[in-house]
């Protein structure tokens, strides 16, 4: 890679797909399922087994370090959950893995000739043994590496012990089977790669081994496995508690709206049996002042029929004393005319009988 890629390459890194107004590198999001999650977690084994014994070649999905950045920066605001994502894709890559290691193991259990426990026992102890001393010349490279020189110091004395427990565990190894099959080649399978680990290889062979870029990456991805695990089971639990909250709040928010609405109602029941009474009260004044207007009205009118019948009364009384004075008018003038006429009927029988005197003296 020139300069310039490397240079293009660091930028994407930091600032993103958006650090030069690219429209067509936009139209291609981190969250896309075409994109590649585990990238965007820096833990693709096509990344990591890349130049090694083991290369995997291109990913089948996309890989761009501005959508990686893209996604550092979207993941601090929310959380995506695509380590989901990568746990699967790693889990299938480890198990794979993990098969080739078995069929190996069975093939060189078919190949090689059997031995006795005692002697396999012996055996493994110094594989294991080879198998520290290869981690620490891995180590104290990487140490010499960086600076380190007196770590590197260190950890090579430490190599220096473990050489002498090896050649202790290998002189039991050769003590305990004939010399001719002691010389032949004791295979065994690395349980992180893998590859096959000789009993005799020396240490240079050991130190390119297990510091090499294959057997580290796949200790890389084994961590990144369990790191991510971790990662999700944390996040899921984070995400219970967090729904379980949200579920006691809901719940709490609930049992208050239903005491809100039980209290509105025990209000709106208490206003409406104010009303109920203010109505019965005021329905009862209403029917006592009906009854109260009824009775004066009652009275009223007790007091105009007593008035009118004693106007009445009255009125009959002053009839019967104008007819009864009319009447005695009447009977005193008929007994007056009737006196007339008797004082007129005697006056004129006084006078007749006169007048009967006076012829009869005449006649005399």
């Amino acid at each position: 890679m020139s300069a310039q890629a490397q240079m293009r390459a660091l930028l994407d890194q930091l600032m993103g797909t958006a650090r030069d107004g690219d429209e067509t590198r936009q139209r291609v999001k981190f969250t896309d399922e075409r994109v590649c999650k585990s990238h965007l977690l820096n833990c693709c084994p096509h990344d990591i087994l890349s130049g090694t014994r083991m290369d995997l070649g291109e990913c089948t999905k996309i890989h761009d370090l501005a959508l990686r950045a893209d996604y550092e920066i979207a993941s601090k605001e929310r959380d995506l959950f695509f380590e989901l994502d990568a746990v699967d894709h790693l889990e299938s890559f480890i198990a794979d893995c993990d098969r080739r290691t078995e069929l190996a193991k069975k093939r060189l259990a078919e190949t090689q000739e059997e031995i006795s426990a005692e002697v396999a026992a012996k055996a493994e102890k110094v594989h294991e043994l080879n198998e520290e001393i290869g981690k620490l010349l891995a180590k104290a490279e990487q140490l010499g590496a960086e600076g380190n020189v007196d770590e590197a110091q260190k950890v090579l004395q430490e190599v220096e012990k473990v050489r002498t427990r090896k050649k202790d565990a290998e002189e039991e190894y050769r003590n305990s089977m004939p010399a001719s099959s002691f010389q032949q080649q004791k295979l065994r399978v690395c349980e992180v790669c893998s590859a096959y680990l000789g009993l005799h290889d020396n240490d240079r062979r050991l130190a390119d081994h297990f510091g090499g870029k294959l057997h580290l990456g796949f200790i890389q991805i084994r961590e990144k496995l369990d790191q991510l695990k971790k990662t999700v089971v944390d996040k899921q639990e984070k995400r219970n508690q967090e729904r379980l909250k949200r579920r006691e709040e809901r719940e709490k928010e609930e049992r208050m709206r239903r005491r809100t609405r039980s209290r509105s109602r025990e209000h709106r029941r208490s206003r409406s049996r104010d009303r109920r009474r203010r109505r019965s009260r005021s329905s009862s004044r209403d029917r006592d002042r009906r009854r109260s207007r009824s009775r004066s009205r009652d009275r009223r009118r007790r007091h105009r029929s007593r008035s009118r019948s004693r106007s009445r009364g009255h009125r009959h009384s002053h009839e019967q004393s104008s007819r009864h004075k009319s009447s005695r008018d009447r009977e005193r003038a008929s007994r007056d005319r009737s006196r007339e006429r008797d004082r007129r009927d005697g006056m004129n029988g006084r006078s007749d009988s006169r007048r009967a005197d006076d012829r009869d003296m005449g006649d005399l």
